[in-house]
């Protein structure tokens, strides 16, 4: 049985992860902004840390005050924030949000757990990402906008490398992951639901299933700092 931390596990990929880790047997920690768990999560085994914002600096501490005595052995951040802008009508506010839960929060997150002895040598951590970060893969094609969503997943990469530098020493593996085009409310939020058919998008359980299957099988110290995509681009 292994301690998996998943944070931002009240919908989407972090719930279907949450669930399945259960499942499959482990202790499993979930975050969630509110005090008390989600309804719909209450039938599985998943002890609840409540009123987790991702945004804020005080979210590592009361994470570790939850875990005190405890230590994982994987921990994967999935909390994520996309409010749809074009170059016409920027949000800056929304933007500093998308800043803040992608790529501030998981520092002070990881910060926290490492000075408090919650991760030990041969814990992993998981940053879930996104291609749509990828400078290379942007092409002329697809235009412009969506400023902060892209470029909070372009800085999450750079945190993760850094990280995985700070770590290395300490034997904490640090991986990025696409998990792939998912049918979710993020996506149906800003109007992607339109290409969930073309772009073969999957459920979230499919998601966690192939991801889930490369951290534990695949991913380990000597793949830390890098980036994966477990169902290949798209």
């Amino acid at each position: 049985m292994s301690r998996i931390l998943v944070v931002g596990a009240t919908r989407g990929l972090g719930e279907a992860l949450a669930k399945q880790y259960a499942s499959a047997g482990n202790h499993v920690y979930g975050t969630a902004r509110p005090t008390s768990p989600p309804q719909e999560s209450a039938s599985f085994p998943i002890t609840w840390i409540g009123n987790v914002d991702i945004s804020t600096e005080s979210a590592g501490k009361t994470i570790t005050d939850s875990l005190k005595g405890i230590q994982l052995d994987t921990v994967i951040i999935t909390a994520g924030y996309f409010a749809k802008e074009s170059f016409d009508e920027p949000k800056f506010e929304a933007e500093v949000q998308m800043y803040k839960i992608c790529s501030i929060g998981p520092v002070f997150i990881v910060h926290h757990l490492v000075k408090a002895g919650v991760l030990k040598k041969g814990s992993k951590v998981i940053l879930v990402s996104s291609e749509s970060g990828s400078i290379a893969l942007r092409h002329e094609s697809e235009g412009g906008g969506m400023f902060g969503h892209h470029a909070s997943k372009t800085a999450l990469n750079m945190v993760g490398k850094l990280l995985s530098l700070d770590l290395k020493d300490k034997g904490i593996a640090v991986g990025l992951v696409h998990p792939g085009f998912m049918r979710t409310e993020m996506t149906r939020s800003v109007g992607f639901d339109k290409f969930w058919d073309a772009g073969g998008a999957v459920t979230p359980d499919e998601a966690a299933a192939s991801l889930r299957e490369f951290v534990e099988n695949k991913f380990d110290i000597s793949l830390t700092g890098e980036y994966w995509a477990p169902r290949g681009p798209g």
